[in-house]
C-alpha cells in the first residue's frame, strides 16, 4: 500500500517546528527516523494531514554528558547510541539495547527519542528508560516540561506527549560505582521485535550485597513493567542463584501479559522469568567485576 496524501514541512529551526505543531496540533505528525511512522502511513494506520520533518533542525543529534547525566538529543540515531564510547562505558545497558534494534538500516535511521515517543510495547528503549530512572524533555511553543518514565508511558502506543509537543531530549542519570547492567531479549529471528526483553542494573555494596537493584521488562504489557517487588526482595542480600531464581519467579507472577500471534501469555511469563534470571545474574557478575565482592 501507499501512504495517503499529506502536506510536508521541513522547518529549519526548532521554533519553527514548534510553531507548526501548535498551529496544526490536530492533524500533524513528526518525522525523525521514520522507522515506525512510514510503515504506519503505508498501511493506512496513521493518516496525518501534515508531516513535520525535523531532520534539518540543527544541534539535535548530540550525545553528551552534562551535570552527571547522559543527555541524548532528539535526532541521535540508534547506531550512534550503540557505538558511542561514553555510552558503552557508563551506560552499557543502553548501548546493548540499541544494538539489538532491528537491522543496520533501521538503526542507522531510527532515533532513541522517536522510539520512546512511539511507545511500542515491545520496544527496547522504554524498558531501559524505566530501569535507569531516566526522563524525557518535551517542548512546545508554550514551554518545556520533564517527565519520568512512569508518567510518560500511558499505554499501548500512547504517551503523555501532547499533539503540539516535541520530545527534544532524553536523560539518563549516572550509574553508581560497582554497578553492572545488561539488556537481554528473545526474538524469533535477529531483527524481529522482541517477544520479551529485560533491562537490569545492579549495584553491589562493599560487602558484596545487593545495594540497589533495578529491573524493567518490555513485551509484557502496554507499558514497560518495573519489577519493584522483585527489586525490594533482593536488596540487602548477598547474590545467590536461589535468590535470583526466586526474584525472577516473582516477576513472572506479577506481570499480566497478553496473548497474540507471537506468543501466548503463558509463554511470555516463561520468558519473563528466564530472561530476568539471566539479566540479574549477568548484571551482578559485571558489578562484582567492578569491585563489588
Amino acid at each position: 500500500m501507499k501512504a495517503p496524501a499529506f502536506d510536508y514541512e521541513a522547518p529549519a529551526t526548532l521554533e519553527e517546528a514548534l510553531g507548526l505543531l501548535q498551529a496544526r496540533a490536530d492533524d500533524a505528525k513528526v518525522l525523525a527516523g521514520g522507522q515506525s511512522l512510514m510503515p504506519m502511513l503505508n498501511m493506512r494506520l496513521a493518516r496525518p494531514a501534515l508531516i513535520v520533518d525535523i531532520n534539518r533542525l540543527p544541534g539535535l543529534d548530540y550525545i553528551r554528558i552534562a551535570g552527571g547525566q547522559l543527555q541524548v538529543g532528539a535526532l541521535a540515531r540508534h547506531t550512534a547510541v550503540a557505538s558511542h564510547p561514553e555510552v558503552k562505558k557508563g551506560w552499557p545497558v543502553l548501548a546493548e539495547a540499541a544494538a539489538q534494534i532491528g537491522h543496520d538500516a533501521i538503526r542507522n535511521r531510527g532515533t532513541l527519542a522517536g522510539s520512546l515517543a512511539h511507545s511500542d510495547p515491545t520496544a527496547e528503549h522504554p524498558a531501559v528508560l524505566a530501569a535507569l530512572d531516566g526522563e524525557v524533555v518535551v517542548r512546545s511553543a508554550k514551554g518545556e516540561r520533564t517527565l519520568k518514565a512512569d508518567d510518560f508511558f500511558l499505554g499501548y502506543l500512547t504517551t503523555a506527549l501532547q499533539p503540539d509537543e516535541l520530545l527534544t531530549e532524553v536523560r539518563f542519570p549516572a550509574l553508581a560505582p560497582r554497578t553492572g547492567s545488561t539488556f537481554v531479549e528473545f526474538a524469533p529471528r535477529v531483527g524481529d521485535f522482541a517477544v520479551v526483553g529485560v533491562a537490569a542494573a545492579v549495584t553491589l555494596g562493599g560487602d558484596g550485597s545487593w545495594q540497589d537493584v533495578r529491573l524493567a521488562l518490555t513485551g509484557v504489557g502496554g507499558t514497560p513493567f518495573r519489577a519493584r517487588q522483585a527489586e525490594s526482595a533482593l536488596k540487602g542480600k548477598k547474590p545467590t542463584a536461589a535468590d535470583i531464581q526466586a526474584a525472577a519467579a516473582q516477576v513472572a507472577e506479577a506481570i499480566e501479559p497478553d496473548s497474540d500471534i507471537k506468543a501466548s501469555a503463558r509463554y511470555r511469563r516463561h520468558l519473563a522469568r528466564t530472561l530476568s534470571e539471566r539479566a540479574l545474574t549477568t548484571a551482578a557478575e559485571r558489578a562484582a567485576g567492578q569491585g563489588g565482592r
